[in-house]
């Protein structure tokens, strides 16, 4: 197939656009770069040392013999640019990876709230504009978030995307539907998510476009099989409080004898899966599209749950690290249980890491290998969700402070 990855890039595009790649697809990666702008802007690099888009392209092909293309689009703005280009390629199916995904930096400020409303509302609707437009039937298969569904305990497993439910009648009678699970978003990132999913649904009803939808949890790990195979291919790592995920900060934090940094009572229940798998399950969604007037197809893209508190104990055991306890600079539930169905991807054959089987090698390997790059004044999570909520955090001359270690 052709395939054009938008936002290939990226943490979870490149690994991708290798994987794809690599099974013998044509790849056309669209990208305007705008996540290597923001390293710019907070002053931080990936733990991992990354070459340029040109040259990452350049080692793949000299390495295995594949091409992958790459396009300098920004498909949130440069509308008629990527309507020129889809028009002329006309890929078989379209990964949509191009949006701003940390909810930190999109509580920064208003500024930081306005750009990714913006780039990600807009890129999204630019991409199915143009499609319609140019009548062109690929399958679109977008990177959602568990965090649509919201982190409430309500004690039932969340569905993939679908709720059955009961409605009743003027006659008193109750007759049943189902509707998209209620969105219940945490942040302005997440809100923009939600809004995806109405757009999804939007276009699949009124014209026919065949969209998987991928609700992610937590990405954790660097490496893939591709990206393992030469230096220079070395996926990104995050480790700052804006974008660093939580595992992966654990990791790095750990392996610069810097405290694990648990906010509130670490009692936030949150979805996982590692990056490798989280490309295997894209492979699978293609492998699988809906029909055309088919309804958006929902997959929940995550292999485990686990407590924030319960990830640092695990690594604390394993490496010696202390535990710092700090105040939460997000607006959340202390405390949630997190019971999700991943029913589909287990049935079409993915056969998961867990973190007991990879985390001491992602340690050993990235973590400490790279430790020497790590700016660890970028390390604490300071971007808070409310005005209110920032005053508090900051109250300690020693912002951001310890307010326990143990």
């Amino acid at each position: 197939m052709k395939i054009a990855v938008l936002g290939g890039d990226g943490f979870v595009g490149w690994p991708t656009s290798l994987h794809l790649s690599d099974l013998g697809h044509e790849v056309h990666i669209i990208d305007n770069l705008s996540r290597r702008w923001i390293d710019t802007e907070l002053g931080v690099q990936s733990l991992t040392p990354m070459d340029s888009i040109q040259e990452r392209t350049r080692i793949w092909k000299q390495e295995t013999g594949n091409k992958i293309h790459f396009h300098l689009i920004d498909i949130a703005s440069d509308y008629e640019v990527f309507k020129k280009w889809l028009a002329e390629a006309r890929p078989d199916a379209i990964i949509h990876f191009a949006e701003q995904r940390a909810a930190p930096y999109s509580m920064k400020s208003d500024r930081h709230k306005n750009y990714t409303v913006s780039n990600n509302v807009n890129a999204t609707h630019h991409l199915l504009n143009a499609m319609v437009e140019l009548d062109l039937d690929a399958h679109l298969v977008h990177l959602g978030t568990m965090g649509v569904y919201g982190y409430s305990t309500v004690g039932a497993a969340i569905p993939e995307g679908y709720l059955p439910v009961g409605i009743e009648t003027m006659d008193g009678e109750t007759v049943s539907q189902e509707i998209l699970y209620p969105a219940n978003p945490g942040s302005i990132y997440h809100m923009t998510k939600c809004l995806d999913q109405l757009l999804f649904q939007f276009y699949a009803k009124n014209d026919g476009l065949r969209i998987t939808d991928l609700h992610q949890g937590i990405v954790w790990g660097t490496h893939t099989e591709q990206t393992r195979r030469h230096e220079q291919l070395i996926n990104r790592f995050d480790y700052d409080g804006d974008y660093g995920t939580v595992l992966n900060r654990f990791l790095i934090q750990a392996a610069i004898d810097y405290p694990l940094t648990v906010h509130g009572t670490g009692g936030q229940t949150r979805a996982f899966i590692h990056i490798q798998d989280s490309v295997r399950c894209i492979e699978l969604a293609l492998k699988n599209p809906p029909a055309k007037g088919d309804r958006v197809k929902v997959f929940n893209q995550m292999t485990e749950t686990h407590r924030v508190r319960d990830l640092a104990e695990l690594i604390s055991k394993m490496t010696g690290a202390k535990i710092a306890w700090l105040p939460n600079p997000r607006k959340e539930a202390p405390e949630n249980d997190l019971v999700v169905r991943n029913d589909q991807f287990l049935e079409l054959g993915l056969e998961p890491i867990t973190l007991a089987e990879g985390l001491l090698s992602e340690v050993v390997d990235v973590a400490k290998k790279y430790a020497y790059r790590v700016d660890r004044s970028r390390v604490p999570a300071i971007s808070a969700w409310t005005k209110e909520i920032a005053k508090e955090v900051e109250k300690d001359p020693e912002h951001p402070r310890l307010r326990s270690v143990s």
